[in-house]
């Protein structure tokens, strides 16, 4: 059955108004999309742009996924071991560091304020030597800092304090060959001073926990020494580098600022997560959004594949186009039923995009590890992209933003062409018919 004969159910309505979108438009439309022997090649277009309509939206979705992915646990993992906040003294040394962490704790929306002694180090094991950053806490502190606690991978932290052991990462173990119980050389250049000047302290101390955050730059880089040994090694005694504070909400830190510093009561500089990683997060930021720009010309493709598929088919259809008209069709029917052809392909098209991205998004890790097993490669080499499994974290606003703005330039995409097939004069068409 033909658009012709399709058309002659409409004859009871010739001559009056047809409700917009009526029955008889959209099972034309449909007659359209299924694909007869000579309308092949038009069906072929078709099936390139629903294709590709389907993967942009997969890609996009799966893209911002993963990027919105690394921005969660790169978040989570350097404010877990860093703070949100970090108080450091001014004008005079933090001697009084236990009593200004109390105020602190008791601030509202404070979940902890953690004294500390940090410095830069020579960390020397029987594979080689590398940098470290020494952290001293005391073992209470440390339990309170989840990230590293409740990551221990071998050894344990009880008797952390009392004994002269410290705890080294994952990945510092592996490049260092040493493991639990081992002995591993700490150097400072900031050691004795003696009439021959400022001699480098070295000091050995055994592994009595192996942790792995699961950030290979921290896994490599971090060590934690009991807080008195690290005021000693660091010639540091009764003092700390500064006080980390953790917060309820890390977004909230522009307004808690100035409340830490009215608790310390005490000269002090105040600085939040952002300022001291503003050039990563800033860096991520963009790239996120030029990846978005990019692959949106993906689905501007496949829209413009709608276009020239939709003009052929105007051209293939143009008898039919004049005998809706002679039957009573006015030119608005003909232009939604052009509009329901080409949108109903941007339609399912996003749909299946979507459930395609989600699949993906969900799986994402699974799909990796069997890709890396098939190639025998790495496709995700934690040294270069700090994290230890690749992440997916999907924002569903941003997910509907993607939706709509398919659904909008498929729809777009339609309109010429369903315009010229309104335009098409039946005289014209039926001249040499």
């Amino acid at each position: 059955m033909s658009a012709d004969s399709a058309a002659a159910d409409t004859g009871s309505d010739h001559g009056k108004a047809v409700r917009p979108f009526a029955p008889f438009e959209w099972m034309i439309a449909g007659r359209y999309l299924r694909a007869r022997r000579r309308d092949t090649f038009i069906s072929v277009i078709a099936g390139f742009s629903f294709a590709g309509i389907m993967l942009g939206v997969a890609t996009l979705i799966i893209v911002m996924a993963v990027m919105n992915g690394f921005r969660s646990e790169l978040l989570g993992k350097i404010l877990g071991i860093n703070g949100h906040m970090l108080v450091q003294p001014i004008d005079m040394a933090l001697t009084d560091y236990d009593p200004v962490a109390k105020r602190l704790e008791g601030v509202p929306d404070v979940i902890s304020a953690i004294p500390f002694v940090e410095g830069q180090a020579l960390v020397s094991g029987p594979s080689g030597n590398t940098g470290g950053l020494v952290r001293g806490m005391s073992e209470t502190n440390l339990r309170r800092v989840p990230l590293v606690a409740d990551n221990i991978k071998s050894g344990t932290l009880d008797g952390f304090d009392a004994g002269e052991g410290i705890a080294i990462g994952s990945r510092m173990a592996q490049n260092l060959g040493l493991l639990l119980g081992d002995n591993i050389t700490i150097i400072s250049p900031n050691g004795n001073v003696t009439p021959m000047g400022v001699t480098p302290r070295v000091k050995s101390y055994p592994i009595t926990a192996i942790f792995e955050i699961g950030m290979s730059e921290y896994d490599a880089t971090f060590v934690f020494m009991p807080l008195t040994e690290a005021q000693g090694y660091f010639n540091m005694d009764g003092r700390a580098t500064g006080i980390e504070v953790y917060i309820a909400d890390p977004d909230r830190v522009g307004q808690m600022v100035p409340i830490i510093e009215d608790a310390a009561d005490r000269p002090a500089f105040v600085t939040d997560w952002r300022q001291r990683n503003q050039t990563f997060f800033s860096a991520l930021e963009v790239e996120r959004n030029v990846m978005f720009i990019i692959l949106t010309l993906i689905v501007l493709v496949a829209a413009l594949n709608i276009i020239s598929g939709l003009i052929m088919l105007v051209k293939d259809k143009g008898r039919d186009i004049a005998i809706l008209r002679t039957m009573g069709a006015n030119r608005n029917s003909i232009m939604r039923i052009f509009l329901i052809t080409g949108a109903s392909i941007g339609f399912v098209g996003t749909l299946a995009g979507f459930f395609l991205g989600l699949i993906v998004c969900w799986n994402i890790e699974s799909i990796r590890q069997f890709v890396s097993w098939l190639t025998s490669t790495q496709l995700f080499d934690p040294t270069l992209y700090f994290l230890s499994k690749l992440p997916a974290e999907i924002d569903n606003g941003e997910t509907m933003t993607v939706l709509l703005m398919a659904l909008g330039l498929s729809l777009v995409a339609t309109l010429y062409p369903a315009w010229r097939a309104a335009r098409l004069d039946p005289v014209e068409a039926l001249r040499y018919e």
